[in-house]
This record gives structure tokens, C-alpha cells and sequence, in this order.
């Protein structure tokens, strides 16, 4: 894909509400619960979002793959607003305390546990059925800060898994969103176009992820590398975490991509200001996509940009 600096085609923004990781201890305004992501989902869909990106938690606050948490949380916001559903893959990781032992016996540390393939793969079963689904396409070993601790896991993508989980999809007729976070990745999405999951024709949605340890780091060279690699007739945007997100996220506008904002990106407003809510970050996108020219897309307008009428 080549970038295009004067593009004055619609921007498709997406609300990432609430993550797979983080809690309320980073930010006391995140959404956790069913309830909560639903009153956000509206918020952010009357801020200019036209695409809800979805993790859910537990009681504990905790990501989960219990799908009667996904059945409850997709229903209400689909009651509150016609806002598009998009379920996160990944589905989250949890904090797992005590995963080393001293001399003296004593247990300290902490991991992550990510979620399993086949509970990634239950996915599909949500009901109501959401109107997207994301792939995260390649397997990298994901370092986040949790509580003050470096933490890691292997998010385990294997290309099998992701071939089963394109053509369930295409089953039950979902959109699918896929979030590359290095070059690699792009490469294992080309392989799946040759085993026939993906048409050579076909027009793919890509997230181009910066800035996750493990992932590609979050440069402006990573980012028009990445582009440049994507089949031409894409459709793309950028997601960026941390203290790089408004900045690469602007970048991406004026290169006529899409993008995404949300708690689950940053839950900073600016240095030093944690975010009101998730509407305030969507309000910032709404403010800078009109400045430099491009309208936020309507509902209609989004699904068929990605294909989803």
C-alpha cells in the first residue's frame, strides 16, 4: 500500500474500550464491567466511533473467556447502539501470582496466563453473533508492565490456528480484522492467502500494532515499512500503546490510514492527565480527523469500506 498524503477519503475510528490486561489500578475509569462497557460503547459511538473493540473481564477484573460474560456484554451494547462489535482474538491475559520459589521455599513473581486456543476458538459461539472478529497474525513473546513488574508470556498464533479460526469466520459470515505486529506476521498472512483462507482478491483489514514488546517497536520506519508490505487494496490502521499513541496515531491519518484510540491503547489524555473516559480520546480523533481534511465515517459508510454489507 502506498500512503497518501492529501487522502480526504472517510476515517474509520475504533474505540478499544477496555483491553485484555491492564485494570482499574491504571486507570480507575476503565470499563470493566458488562454494564460499563455497554454505557461506554454509546459514548464513544456518539463521540464519532463507528467500531467497538472488545475484551471482557471477569468478577475479579481480570480477562476472561467466559462466554456468558461475552454473550451479556455484546447484547447490551448492541441494545444501546448500532455501533459495529468487534471481538479481540487474544481474548486477555491474567496475572498469575507466586510462578517462582525462593531457597527458603517462599513463592514470588508474577506471569501472565494467556487464554488457550480452544477458548480463543469459543469465540465464534458468541451470542449475538459480533460483527467482527480480529486474527493476531503471528506468534511473538508479549512483555507488558503489569503493577510495576515486567511480565511475559508466548502469544501463541500458530498459522493452523488461524486458518480454522478465518474460516469460521467466513461461516458464520463476521468481518475479520488482522493485527500484524511485526513484518513476519504480514509474511504469515500472504502464506494463508496461498492456502486459500484468504482470496488473492480479496480486500483485508489490517491493524498494524506498535510499540507491544516483543512486536515491532513504534517508529515512524516500522510504520511505513509495514504499510508498504500490506496487498495493495487494503484497508489499514495503526494501534499504538503507551506514551507513542497520539502521536503515531496522527501520523497514520495523514497518511490516509484509519485508526483506533481507547483505554485499552493508552489510558493517558496527555503526560501526567489520566483519560476522563473512552469518548474523550474518540472526541480528540473526531477534532483532528476534521482538521486535516477527513470526515469520521458513519455506520453505513464503515461497513462498506470493510466489506461487512
Amino acid at each position: 500500500m502506498k500512503p497518501d498524503l492529501l487522502s480526504d477519503e472517510k476515517v474509520i475510528i475504533t474505540a478499544a474500550i477496555t483491553g485484555g490486561a491492564h485494570g482499574k489500578w491504571s486507570n480507575p475509569n476503565l470499563p470493566i464491567t458488562p454494564e460499563e462497557q455497554a454505557e461506554s460503547a454509546l459514548d464513544c459511538y456518539n463521540a464519532g466511533a463507528t467500531v467497538c473493540h472488545i475484551h471482557v473481564r471477569g468478577e475479579d477484573g481480570l480477562a476472561t473467556a467466559d462466554l456468558n460474560v461475552y454473550n451479556k456484554t455484546v447484547k447490551l451494547i448492541k441494545e444501546k447502539c448500532p455501533i459495529i462489535t468487534q471481538i479481540g482474538n487474544g481474548i486477555g491475559a491474567r496475572l498469575v501470582y507466586g510462578v517462582k520459589v525462593s531457597k527458603s521455599g517462599k513463592k514470588y513473581g508474577q506471569d501472565l496466563k494467556m487464554a488457550t486456543l480452544e477458548e480463543r476458538l469459543n469465540l465464534l459461539n458468541i451470542v449475538p453473533q459480533p460483527d467482527m472478529f480480529t486474527i493476531n497474525a503471528g506468534t511473538f513473546e508479549f512483555r507488558t508492565n503489569m503493577r510495576g513488574m515486567e511480565t511475559y508470556s508466548i502469544f501463541n498464533n500458530p498459522i493452523d490456528f488461524n486458518k480454522k479460526f478465518v474460516n469460521g469466520c467466513k461461516k458464520i459470515g463476521a468481518g475479520i480484522e488482522i493485527e500484524v505486529y511485526d513484518t513476519s506476521h504480514i509474511a504469515n498472512i500472504m502464506e494463508l492467502i496461498d492456502m486459500g483462507a484468504f482470496h488473492s482478491d480479496e480486500k483485508l483489514h489490517f491493524s498494524i500494532v506498535l510499540g507491544i514488546k516483543g512486536g515491532a517497536p513504534a517508529t515512524v520506519r516500522n510504520l511505513l515499512n509495514m504499510v508498504d508490505l500490506i496487498p495493495e487494496g487494503s484497508t489499514w490502521q495503526v494501534v499504538t500503546i503507551g506514551r507513542y499513541n497520539l502521536r503515531t496515531t496522527m501520523i497514520a491519518m495523514s497518511m490516509g490510514g484509519n485508526i483506533r484510540t481507547g483505554l485499552e491503547d493508552t489510558v493517558y489524555y496527555r503526560k501526567g492527565e489520566l483519560a476522563k473516559n473512552n469518548a474523550q480520546l474518540v472526541e480528540r480523533m473526531v477534532r483532528i480527523a476534521k482538521e486535516i481534511g477527513r470526515q469520521p465515517a458513519s455506520i453505513d459508510e464503515t461497513k462498506k469500506i470493510l466489506g461487512l454489507t
